[in-house]
Order: C-alpha cells, then structure tokens, then sequence
C-alpha cells in the first residue's frame, strides 16, 4: 500500500468503511459511491457533536449495517477508547453478528497499527458487549431487549423492525414505545449525546415515521432511484442528483432494480427501494386504478387548468398548485402539475405565464381567499377563460365523491416525469398526507368535470 493510505484511513471514515467490508468479507469487491461518502460525512459530523439526531433511509443491500453499526463503531473507540456505544437491531442475532464483525475489526493488525491506543480488555471481550482499556465499550442488545444498567454516549438503531415485523401494527407500537419509553432513556449526557437510526422504510409509522412526526431530526434519505432532481451538499461532498438516477448504478442497474420492483411489488418497493411508504389501509384511491401514458395525445379535445392558490411564501404555508389536463376520448392525460410557494404578486405571474404556455380552454380557481383577488385581477386585465369554483363539504367528502372516476380509469398519468413522484405520493397518502394541495386542485378539476357532464345529459333530455 502507498506510504499515505494508512493516514487516509485513520482521517477518512469513507475509505475506513471500505476497508471494513474486506476485513469482514474478503470476497465482497467493495465499490466506492458518493453515498458512501455522504453517509460518513454525517457519522463524522455526529462524532463531533454537531449532529446529535440522525436518521438515514437507504434501501437494502447498499452497506448500511457495514457503515453505521460496524466500521463507524471502531472508528469512533479508535479515535477515543473511552466511549461508550449501545447498539440495537429487530433481532439478537443480527445485532450480536454486527458485534462481532466490529470487534473483528478492532482486532486487525492494520486496525491496531492504525489505533495503538485502543486495545480490548480481556475481563470484557464477548460477542454482545466487549470493552477497551480505557472502559469504552460497544454492547449489543435488541428491540425490546435489556439495558438495564447500561448507559452510553451513542446510541445506534440499526433496523429496528423486519419487513414482516413491520406488517404488524403490534410489533411497530412495540418498536416505538420500546424506543420512547427504553431506548432514548440510556443516553448517558441528554444534551450532547447521539442518537443514529439506519433503515429502509418499511411502513408510514414505522420508528422513521414515528421520529419524523416528533421533528428535531437531521434526516438523510436515499431513495434508490431519485424521485426528483436534488442537490445534496454537506461537508464537502457535493453531488447532484437528477430524477431517475440510481443511487449505485455500478452495484445495481436499471435491470436489477426493475427486478426487485417484479418481485417485491409496487408497494413494498416503494417503502423499502425509495423510502416512501404507501398506507397499507384508509388511502382514498389505489395506484392501480390510473392509466398511464407514454406520451401526452398530441391533440386533445380540450385543456383544462385546475388552480389551488396560497399567497404566502415559506416551506410553513400551504403551496399553490396548477395541475394542466388534456382531454381526448372521454379520459384526462394529467401533463403538468406545479407547485410553487410564492407572493400574490409572483404568483399572478406565474398564473399567466402557464396559460400562454398550455392555452387552456377552462382554467379553474377556487372562489376563496387568495383565488378570489386572482380572480378579480385576471378577469379584468385578460380574456382568459376563467371559472370560478364554490368548493361544498369538507376535503375528504369532495375527494370521496368524485374517486369512483379515477377508479373509473378517467385519469392518465405519464409513466415518467419530473413531477410525478412527489403528485403520487401525496395523492396516495391523502388524507394522512402531510400536504394535500395538489389532491385539491385534482378534486376540484373532477368535480367541476362530474357536473359539466352531468349538465350536459340534462340539457340533451330536455
């Protein structure tokens, strides 16, 4: 090895990492990724304190046990011998297996030439708890196991519930209130010290949704094939990352990826693959029921517009959203879908800019609130045809009474575009969903179709 890889290793957690997996698994061909790096650069902030909440969502099989309950334990007792680390898995066994590849790795000659100081007592040095000279020590316990007299200043949650564990509303209150009412309780100092889970989501109230919900957490999410285009950026580690590019193309492609799609199903996929879980029971509509499109019909009856205005800006405040349909033989092909947060004055513009865009024949605007002065302010300064909506009932009756169309086959969403993650995933958690202003802007688009066409069939029998 070149004279400088030995400092490289013992100052860069990413190429520690690497040399991890072939210490524990010397047939593995380890392949270097930006995410790895991204990962190590939050380890690295949480060891300096800078991080004290860490949640990381990646899918299977891309060395997330390798870099957070293995590698980053020994780095964190070789760089100070004296820390005290619990770390936890669903089951005994995988978490006693971490244990010991840690433990194998602090036992390494490279490891010991790096880290001299760091050196395993013999009075405790068993597979789920050894400890160093200094009293530091890494101890391996399980969802719902004991620590009874354990404290430590990193606590790590590495899967805290099996895929089939997580079908089970039981076993996920279990993992929870096990983290709530147990877990967070051992960290020796609350304020400084840290708390890391590493997972793939497995369902909306698995232990990430029931963190998240909470807030305070940094949240590093790494969906295997991006759902939107991305910039991450965090000390140092710069990469951007556009819609449908894989995480790890190089250990797996487009073809493996559709594979895993076949085999684990559309729902399973996307929980554990692009960490977005859909709702087991109570979403409004199913994914099954939309046709899609290949390409948009390249002429239409006509096109329609469907707006839901905010007119304050901020990621706290409700968004705005156009969603453009194109009507052709009785069905709606959805072909664009905003969302934007901006101030009334921007907003007007947009409002304008996408109608000379789409020459819509309707554009549709709830007569409410902030639509009521776009409105006003469109009707007298254009010829746009403008049509003010009175929503009735609340968003779940609205959305319930026109669902019977969608699952009807009336609408068409495109196979791939920029936008589409981010509409499914509302729209299929909807009413649980964190935001729902484009499923109102979809609501009101049906129900403004439903009573046109329902005053058509009544103007032709009289």
């Amino acid at each position: 090895m070149p004279y400088w890889y030995d400092d490289l290793l013992k100052n860069d957690l990413s190429t520690f990492i690497g040399k991890t997996l072939s210490t524990v698994d010397p047939a593995a061909h380890y392949l270097p990724n930006w995410h790895i790096d991204l990962i190590a650069a939050h380890l690295e902030a949480v060891r300096r304190g800078e991080i004290t909440r860490l949640i990381i969502n990646m899918p299977p099989r891309s060395l997330k046990s390798v870099c957070v309950s293995v590698a980053w334990p020994a780095w964190l007792l070789g760089h100070d011998p004296r820390v005290r680390i619990i770390a936890a898995s669903y089951a005994a066994s995988l978490s006693v297996k971490h244990s010991i590849d840690c433990r194998t790795i602090i036992t390494a000659p490279w490891y010991q030439k790096l880290f001299p100081n760091t050196v395993l007592s013999r009075d405790q040095n068993e597979k789920h708890k050894f400890m160093t000279t200094q009293r530091g020590f890494r101890f391996a316990t399980s969802v719902g196991g004991s620590t009874t007299g354990e404290g430590g200043n990193f606590l790590i949650i590495d899967d805290p519930i099996s895929p089939m564990q997580a079908m089970n509303a039981n076993w996920r209150n279990h993992a929870n209130q096990w983290f709530d009412h147990t877990f967070a309780s051992r960290l020796d100092n609350k304020q400084t010290g840290a708390i890391v889970l590493v997972m793939q989501r497995l369902h909306q109230h698995d232990l990430t949704g029931h963190l998240l919900a909470k807030g305070g957490w940094r949240h590093l999410c790494l969906p295997a094939v991006a759902k939107k285009s991305e910039t991450y950026d965090f000390y140092g580690v710069q990469k951007y990352r556009e819609t449908g590019e894989l995480l790890h193309p190089d250990r797996e492609n487009m073809v493996l990826i559709e594979r895993a799609k076949i085999e684990l199903g559309s729902n399973v996929f996307a929980a554990q693959y692009q960490q977005q879980p859909l709702p087991e029971e109570g979403g409004m509509v199913r994914p099954w029921w939309f046709g899609r499109y290949k390409a948009a019909p390249l002429s239409s009856d006509r096109r329609v517009q469907s707006w839901d205005t905010a007119i304050k800006s901020g990621q706290q405040h409700d968004a705005s959203v156009c969603l453009t349909f194109a009507e052709s033989e009785n069905r709606s092909y959805l072909i664009d879908a905003r969302v934007f947060r901006l101030e009334y004055p921007d907003l007007k513009r947009m409002f304008f800019a996408l109608a000379e865009q789409w020459q819509p024949q309707a554009v549709l605007v709830e007569d409410r609130a902030s639509g009521q002065q776009l409105l006003q302010d469109v009707r007298r300064e254009s010829l746009l045809p403008i049509i003010a909506i009175s929503p009735k009932h609340d968003k779940v009756t609205r959305f319930a009474a026109v669902s019977a169309m969608i699952e009807a086959g009336k609408i068409v969403l495109p196979e791939q575009a920029p936008w589409l993650a981010d509409f499914e995933s509302e729209l299929f958690n909807f009413p649980a969903a964190t935001h729902d202003d484009q499923v109102d802007a979809l609501t009101q688009y049906l129900d403004w179709l439903r009573l046109s066409v329902w005053e058509r069939l009544r103007i032709r029998r009289l």
